[in-house]
């Protein structure tokens, strides 16, 4: 019995010492809690989902006995009441993660009500492993948003936001019309008539002309043949009658008729969407006229004197640029619209006077980024948000890796498609830079490097508000050659030699 009685009193002891380890602990996590200067003590968190949202408020901004997490449903009615208990709460700001499309009503709800809203990277606010849940994460954004530790992600203005809606929809038009292109020539394959072979584009004029031939009964290869445009160089009348004969399927037909139908349709989609997208330019071109207008009838500073002579000849260049560049006709997927115009206005300066840079591309980045450039700090920063630079991964001194990171971004594309066609001109400056970068570090690098020059360019053109100028490419060639010269003068020099220049060449 009193070994039973010891044994109990040592079990008593051991729990009591465990429980007071326990409340140690949890006072010094307190402790460390609140010696932790609060950024934001007006903070609040949110879980999105596609039913419901968690959040979480300071415990502070609640009455006692009052739980500080509530879940709200998605729904409209939900989102008010959301919104609404939020400011009974106090809160000022909150965060939550960019989970899908879910995030979008309830930001705008609660932009609305002016509230300061952090969209943020759910990769970057990862909680604790093995401690998941709705309420623990919303918690979780709670406690570093006030700690201010979260930063927000880019997203535009209204205005930008609703061009970029109209640009992405009409470029999905564009990929479901292709694969619409993809079944009318299954079909045509299937019969064993080798359109795509004489044509270059089945959904050019020659091409719907003869499927419209096709699917009118017309069968004779030579009446087909002669429905082709005299501008084909592509293949011979011969040629084309050859390829034109072949087995005519009810069920093909029928499916080349569908798909034909399908891509007239996303056709005349695209120019509703085109004059939508024409409106909101319109919109976006006479406000930043209006504010540009404001600017100017506010007193300036005094700006030094600047010679005449030397602005003529930089207007004259500018003027002759402008002229060389031809205005040519809308391919198969541009809108019909000016577009050239539109975007000028809105950005203040011709972004498609750089090389590489064309109407498209100009318009895929207004409508990405907009073109107010204080969001970011520098060039660098803005090259960051991209992906255009390398990775800095250091430990111990060690490089670990340095290779760029994989960023899903759409004026990111852009900006490396642009670097590939940059890298087939000849009298510019980025083509000799690419095709340098090229040779030395292979192609995908050298995309890369000009991407990021372009970013560079872009950046500085819609801040500043110049007009862009093209470099000498003998000039920049010099350049180089003075650079390899010096360089390869002090490599011979550590060594203790000396260059000397050839007389059999040619300067």
């Amino acid at each position: 019995m009193k070994a039973k009685k010891q044994l109990k009193a040592k079990s008593n002891h051991k729990t009591g010492s465990s429980a007071s380890k326990k409340r140690s602990v949890a006072s010094k996590a307190q402790q460390r809690e609140e010696q932790m200067r609060r950024v934001n003590p007006h903070a609040g968190g949110i879980d999105c989902g596609a039913r419901e949202h968690y959040v979480a408020v300071p415990p502070e901004s609640v009455e006692p006995g009052e739980p500080c997490v509530r879940c709200f449903s998605a729904f409209t009615e939900g989102l008010d009441i959301l919104v609404e208990w939020l400011k009974a709460c106090g809160v000022t700001t909150a965060a939550m993660e960019s989970t899908g499309v879910y995030w979008i009503p309830l930001y705008q709800k609660l932009e609305a009500a002016g509230i300061e809203v952090y969209l943020v990277n759910a990769r970057h606010v990862r909680h604790v492993p093995g401690r998941k849940s709705d309420v623990q994460d919303c918690q979780w954004l709670q406690q570093l948003h006030s700690w201010g530790l979260l930063s927000a992600s880019f997203r535009p203005e209204d205005m930008i936001c609703r061009l970029r809606s109209l640009q992405r929809h009409r470029a999905n038009m564009i990929s479901v019309a292709a694969s619409e292109i993809q079944h009318m020539q299954k079909a045509l394959q299937q019969m064993n008539l080798h359109l795509h072979h004489v044509v270059s584009d089945i959904n050019g004029v020659s091409g719907l002309r003869i499927i419209d031939a096709i699917l009118a009964g017309e069968r004779d290869p030579k009446i087909l043949a002669k429905l082709r445009d005299y501008r084909i160089r592509k293949s011979t009348p011969a040629r084309m009658e050859a390829a034109l004969v072949g087995d005519y399927r009810a069920e093909h037909l029928f499916v080349l008729g569908q798909g034909l139908q399908a891509y007239r349709f996303y056709q005349a989609q695209m120019e509703v969407c085109d004059r939508e997208i024409e409106t909101v330019l319109n919109q976006l071109a006479q406000r930043f006229e209006s504010a540009c207008d404001a600017e100017a009838g506010a007193p300036q500073p005094e700006q030094a004197v600047q010679d005449p002579q030397r602005e003529h000849a930089v207007e004259a260049q500018t003027q002759r640029r402008v002229k060389e560049k031809r205005k040519r006709k809308p391919r198969a997927n541009e809108p019909k619209i000016d577009l050239c115009a539109y975007l000028e206005r809105i950005c203040g300066v011709d972004l498609t006077q750089v090389v590489g840079l064309n109407v498209m591309s100009v318009l895929l980045i207004v409508s990405e980024i907009g073109v107010d450039m204080s969001k970011w700090r520098s060039a660098k920063a803005f090259c960051s948000w991209l992906g255009l630079c390398p990775g800095n991964k250091i430990s111990g001194g060690k490089v670990l890796d340095s290779r760029t990171r994989k960023v899903i971004n759409r004026v990111a594309t852009a900006l490396r498609l642009a670097a590939q066609a940059v890298g087939r001109s000849n009298n510019t400056c980025l083509g000799i830079f690419y095709r340098r970068k090229k040779a030395h570090l292979g192609p995908a690098k050298a995309t890369t490097a000009t991407a990021r020059k372009l970013a560079c360019i872009v950046y500085h053109l819609l801040k500043y508000k110049d007009q862009y100028r093209e470099p000498d490419p003998a000039t920049y060639q010099l350049k180089l050659h003075n650079a390899t010269l010096n360089k390869l003068q002090k490599q011979a020099a550590i060594i203790g030699y000396q260059l000397v220049p050839s007389p059999l060449v040619a300067r």
